[in-house]
């Protein structure tokens, strides 16, 4: 079961290095479309409209991209001051549960992004003439990576493998007795 486990981590680590890149193209994207934008209106006196609306769309997708990623490799903000008092065992089961009220959240991301996309799917954007519903498949896209994510970090943690937090000093440990001890999960 460990190494399956292993395996699924190394193909969503690929799957995650993706949706960085993804993520870093869109904010450079949006960057030149805002600057297209100040360029048009002060320099040549005629302000491209679409640009605001895409770069709006641009935004959600490195956005929800960006925080499935961010809930891969532990980087989002949480308050565990109480984990510093309670023994290890504990501390692990709190992020277990942290990770399973994410995994429902996302759940409700995608449940509802998908409502929200065959609703307005028949919509058009205006300045775009694009689907309405296309705006909400960021919403989707990241809410089953936020998933995936979430169960990846459930499996590992129920195998022993352990799971990046946010504020650990350094990587995943190479040492399972580390693993064991709770170091890094």
């Amino acid at each position: 079961m460990r190494s399956t486990i292993e395996k699924l981590s190394a193909a969503l680590e690929v799957v995650a290095r993706i949706a960085l890149y993804l993520s870093g193209t869109g904010l450079v994207l949006m960057t030149a479309l805002i600057a297209w934008q100040v360029w048009g209106r002060y320099v040549m006196n005629n302000t491209p409209t679409w640009t605001e609306v895409s770069s709006v769309l641009v935004m959600g997708w490195f956005i929800l991209l960006g925080a499935a990623i961010g809930l891969r490799e532990g980087n989002h903000l949480s308050f565990d001051i109480l984990l510093y008092v309670l023994p290890d065992r504990v501390g692990r089961w709190l992020h277990s549960v942290s990770d399973i009220v994410v995994l429902v959240f996302a759940c409700g991301m995608v449940g509802y992004g998908v409502q929200l996309a065959e609703k307005t799917w028949q919509n058009t954007v205006p300045l775009l003439g694009i689907s309405g519903g296309i705006e909400y498949l960021a919403l989707i896209f990241g809410g089953v990576l936020m998933v995936l994510f979430s169960l990846e970090r459930l499996l590992r943690r129920a195998v022993g493998l352990p799971t990046r937090r946010f504020g650990d000093d350094t990587d995943l440990p190479d040492d399972p007795s580390d693993a064991a001890r709770g170091t890094g999960s």
